[in-house]
């Protein structure tokens, strides 16, 4: 694993796993997966509050897992290219976290 590869699963596991935001993060990654969406989306999706939500969306975007486009109520989230190309891991980090 290059050392790029390994920061990367230091910082997913800290980001779904450490923190009590955890399950949440990991719905918004698994819902990007498929298909952009808007912070509002996600507060509708996830049944969650808009300032909550938002939160979450800027710890992400802020560790480059997703980026937006657009701007004010427009902004719209995708995976970043990162996360893109090494979401095997994000799967495999959280496949362990259920099996605890």
């Amino acid at each position: 694993m290059s050392g790029h590869a390994r920061s990367l699963k230091y910082l997913l596991g800290w980001l779904i796993a450490g923190t009590r935001g955890g399950p949440t993060r990991i719905k918004i990654l698994e819902i990007l997966k498929d298909k952009p969406q808007n912070a509002n989306q996600f507060a509708t999706l996830l049944c969650m509050d808009y300032k909550t939500m938002r939160h979450h969306l800027e710890v992400l975007e802020k560790n480059r897992l997703i980026v937006s486009v657009g701007d004010k109520y427009g902004v719209t989230y995708f995976l970043s290219q990162v996360m893109e190309e090494n979401y095997n891991l994000f799967e495999e980090i959280k496949n362990k976290i259920g099996k605890k």
